[in-house]
């Protein structure tokens, strides 16, 4: 038992180093706002889909508290919640995927609707006073300016996790991570 709990603890730690490397290579820009950056969420799904949910959620919260930490943005300590640990963790949802076939990509597609969830929220409660800069309701601008971003980056990581070396490597890693 305290193999694996110190095998996952270093598996984790590595996967949120690599979450937090790859989101600092933005790939591009959306016009509204919101960055597509290098897979970054990926390596979060990944905890959750080689240990669960249990660990994917812990993951990544503690990879939305440390975005928080490198990069703040914050009006309201609701919003600091909303934004990071539970938009974040919810990453985690990939868990409830982790031995299913196909797993990863169910996994990854489910956990960036959770987050998108929050960030709609989010977007919604606390940032819909931009809605008015673009003629929309709050409820739009959120859906346009979280959806854009999150959506390219979703395509684009569901594009890489299907190429065959890829497929490959990371069930490779998943056989040494578990």
């Amino acid at each position: 038992m305290q193999k694996m709990k110190t095998k996952y603890l270093v598996y984790a730690a590595v996967a949120i180093a690599l979450a937090m490397v790859t989101s600092r290579i933005k790939l591009f820009s959306l016009p509204m706002g919101g960055e597509v950056t290098l897979l970054s969420m990926l390596f979060v799904v990944l905890v959750g889909y080689w240990y669960g949910p249990g660990p994917g959620f812990a993951a990544g919260a503690a990879y939305g508290l440390l975005q928080f930490v490198i990069e703040p943005y914050f009006f309201t300590i609701p919003q600091v919640i909303v934004d990071y640990p539970l938009a974040f963790g919810a990453l985690g949802l990939s868990g409830f995927f982790h031995n299913s076939p196909n797993g990863l990509a169910k996994g990854y597609l489910v956990a960036v609707i959770g987050r998108g969830v929050f960030a709609f929220l989010s977007g919604w409660i606390f940032f819909g006073a931009y809605a008015a800069d673009y003629g929309m309701s709050a409820q739009m601008y959120s859906l346009a300016y979280n959806g854009s971003y999150l959506a390219a980056e979703a395509v684009i990581t569901l594009i890489v996790i299907h190429l065959p070396p890829v497929k490959k490597a990371v069930e490779y890693v998943k056989r040494m991570a578990v």
